[in-house]
């Protein structure tokens, strides 16, 4: 088998772990749903993984990848169209573009996801069209070109080699300006102070974390875009070392600040460091994957209790995960990058192997432009949304749920109704009354 055969397969197989992604934050929003709107979480999950695609492939691979200026690309619509010799910026790889592209659009697929997190249980399913549309075709498309497709930022060194930047800061703070839009759930605040409500399956919601960190294995080391020559065991390790300190650091923080070992922000924790050390993995020795990956762990858990208390209604807590992951991920690279894997995969080393304050300035330059063009462009679409086709269920079909309101059936259907054949239980509606089928 040649070289380019093995790159080939090794990327193909990164990106099904990358798809896997869609199958752990199923099973984690799902967990920390309510019983009521699991349904929809599921039909959400899918809808707009399929969505992804295929606007990826009309528009988003070309802005994002196609040879173009510092802003973004014009060549590659429709993967080949008009550019069947490839695009410039992804020629360092000699695997074939249909392979190339299928790899690129996982990451837009989970940038999408990561959005949809922040605004659970009341986010009409009409929503996602339109947003998946701007998100995907444009939006995230032009964050990637900046830094992936030979953009502005790539020309002045911003490094970001799995997505710190561009997956996680993206999604998180395009999440957050849907979740200041959408506004809280019914009953999260109670004279201005945040109410818990807890998901209904911790197990489901660790299921999902523990599948998303299997993703993040050809999420981080997929990346390459090959194999041959390729120190892809190191980049696993160092990724497993961060993920592991920042399930540790959360447990420690929130025993400190919560006064309990709570299960959601292990996860959290976990979500924290894989996020952090995306960014950075290439670029660092495994003991600054342990440094990253606790930082982000421990920052973590007093953001979801500000972002809480700020009246923002983050049900599984993705600013705080994603977000401050993938902050911690885009500033370390500017910290821990070695002389070594400057030089190999260019860049500049970072500030504790003697690269001065360069590095870490544009590192830092590069996540106030992605963050503020992530959060204003979201928001101003999450308002046309609202305005045009409606951004939130209605009072009623929430307090139903949205899996009954929205779809027409139940996530759990023994929960809600009366099932021939099912275990002799009165079944117990939503708001606490008995119902029957009919």
């Amino acid at each position: 088998m040649n070289s380019v055969a093995i790159d080939t397969v090794w990327v193909v197989v990164a990106g099904c772990l990358v798809l896997l992604m869609q199958a752990g934050f199923a099973c984690l929003e799902m967990g920390l749903s309510r019983m009521k709107h699991s349904g929809a979480v599921a039909a959400k999950i899918l809808v707009n993984f399929a969505l992804a695609l295929v606007v990826f492939w009309a528009v988003g691979f070309a802005i994002a990848f196609g040879d173009g200026n510092g802003l973004f690309g014009s060549t590659g619509w429709f993967i080949e169209i008009g550019n069947a010799g490839g695009v410039e910026s992804l020629s360092y790889s000699g695997i074939d573009e249909a392979t190339k592209f299928f790899f690129q659009s996982m990451f837009a697929a989970v940038a999408l996801a990561i959005v949809w997190g922040t605004m659970l249980d009341r986010a009409r399913f009409v929503t996602y069209l339109p947003f998946a549309i701007l998100f995907v075709g444009i939006i995230y498309p032009l964050v990637a070109h900046w830094v992936w497709g030979g953009g502005w930022l790539y020309e002045n060194g911003f490094q970001d080699f799995a997505g710190s930047g561009v997956v996680h800061v993206t999604g998180a703070f395009a999440g957050l300006a849907g979740a200041i839009v959408v506004g809280a759930r019914i009953g999260k605040y109670r004279d201005g102070k945040p109410q818990p409500i807890p998901g209904h399956s911790m197990p489901l919601a660790i299921l999902g974390v523990l599948l998303l960190w299997v993703g993040w294995m050809g999420f981080n080391a997929g990346s390459f875009l090959g194999a041959e020559g390729k120190p892809i065991g190191q980049v696993i390790v160092v990724t497993c070392l961060a993920g592991a300190f920042g399930v540790l650091a959360a447990v420690v923080m929130a025993r400190v600040l919560l006064g309990s070992f709570d299960i959601g922000m292990m996860g959290n924790g976990a979500i924290a460091g894989l996020g952090a050390i995306a960014g950075p993995c290439a670029f660092v020795e495994p003991w600054a994957g342990v440094i990253i990956g606790v930082v982000a762990g421990a920052v973590m858990v007093p953001m979801v209790i500000f972002i809480d208390r700020r009246g923002i209604d983050d049900p599984i807590g993705v600013f705080a995960g994603h977000g401050m992951g993938g902050i911690v991920g885009v500033l370390a690279a500017g910290i821990f990058t070695t002389s070594e894997a400057a030089s190999r995969l260019g860049g500049r080393p970072g500030l504790v192997y003697g690269g001065g304050f360069t590095q870490l300035g544009w590192q830092f330059v590069g996540l106030v432009a992605i963050a503020g063009f992530a959060f204003v462009t979201a928001w101003v679409a999450f308002k046309l949304i609202a305005v045009t086709v409606g951004l939130r269920a209605s009072e009623a079909d929430e307090m139903a749920g949205l899996d009954i309101s929205e779809h027409g059936m139940f996530g759990y259907p023994e929960r809600f109704i009366e099932v021939v054949g099912a275990e002799p239980e009165e079944p117990i509606s939503s708001v606490g009354a008995p119902i029957t089928s009919h």
